[in-house]
């Protein structure tokens, strides 16, 4: 097999790289590009990686799809929105990393390469709808339940993952939401100003900040959710989290929040951080628990 055009790997050595890389994913599917979404953002030419693993100038959604172990299959799938501050797409730890162990344990893992706002705030969450969308639709192909879709996100891309689940029609919003160290709440000293800048544009309105401010968006109607937070982040603050949590819990919305004393922001699913079996062990309980 071919790699790069150049390099013949041993079958050992796929399968190491395999567990490595998003370079084999189990199929993918491109979405559309600037000219044929409903909005574009702006900005032209291919995407290219900044920094190892760090994507960027994103003008095409992509799903990279990474089908779920057969003989533990919950029916379930998982949408991936890495997080970057809408500036970039950390692909790797809040990525494919994530969906391959995802697909170990039952749940479809999709990764969305969504295109970055560039100031155009609609482009990010049409990415995401349209990928729930094309889950539901082949359900039925990929032995899913299209009443099992749901959304998880990291940072900026946890601030998609609650747009998601909040602002489309009820149909095409997720069935759970999982947010990890997640952007939610605008014009507080617990939000990520430049998260917004990147989403809003840089002259962005008071009014327009507080129609993507999470907390304003909750309804009887969010999904349940889980969010998994580092108490030290002082990056995106877990405060932000803990006032979505209580707006999810005055609309009765099903909903979890583990605080883990340290971590910082970025963790994703690297090895490096301490609690990394914990939020695993937490999270796999939480979806099994799910209705």
């Amino acid at each position: 097999m071919a790699i790069l055009g150049t390099t013949i790997l041993s079958a050992e050595a796929q399968q190491q790289d395999k567990n490595n890389s998003p370079l084999f994913e189990d199929e993918k599917i491109v979405i559309w590009n600037n000219d044929k979404a409903p909005h574009s953002n702006g900005l032209t030419g291919e995407a290219y990686y900044a920094s190892p693993y760090r994507l960027v100038n994103t003008t095409k959604a992509v799903m990279y799809i990474y089908h779920a172990d057969k003989a533990k299959a919950t029916g379930q799938s998982v949408v991936i929105c890495p997080g970057g501050g809408y500036a970039k797409l950390s692909m790797d730890q809040e990525g494919y990393m994530m969906a391959q162990w995802l697909a170990e344990n039952g749940i479809t893992g999709i990764v969305l390469e969504y295109r970055l706002p560039n100031g155009h705030k609609e482009v990010p969450l049409e990415d995401a709808v349209e990928a729930i969308r094309i889950v539901r639709k082949k359900a039925k192909k990929w032995g899913l339940d299209p009443a099992k879709v749901g959304i998880m996100g990291f940072s900026a891309g946890g601030h998609l993952a609650a747009c998601a689940s909040n602002i489309p029609a009820v149909e095409d919003r997720p069935n759970f939401s999982i947010l990890y160290y997640p952007v939610l709440v605008a014009g507080s000293f617990s939000s990520h100003k430049g998260s917004f800048r990147n989403l809003l544009g840089k002259k962005h309105s008071a009014k327009e900040a507080d129609e993507y401010s999470m907390e304003k968006c909750v309804s009887e109607n969010t999904p349940p959710t889980i969010l998994i937070l580092s108490d030290d982040d002082t990056t995106v603050p877990a405060a932000g989290a803990a006032i979505y949590y209580a707006q999810l819990r005055y609309y009765g919305v099903k909903a979890a929040m583990y605080v883990f004393p340290e971590g910082g922001h970025g963790w994703g699913n690297y090895a490096k951080f301490s609690y990394q079996k914990e939020w695993q062990h937490l999270l796999l309980r939480w979806l099994g628990e799910l209705k």
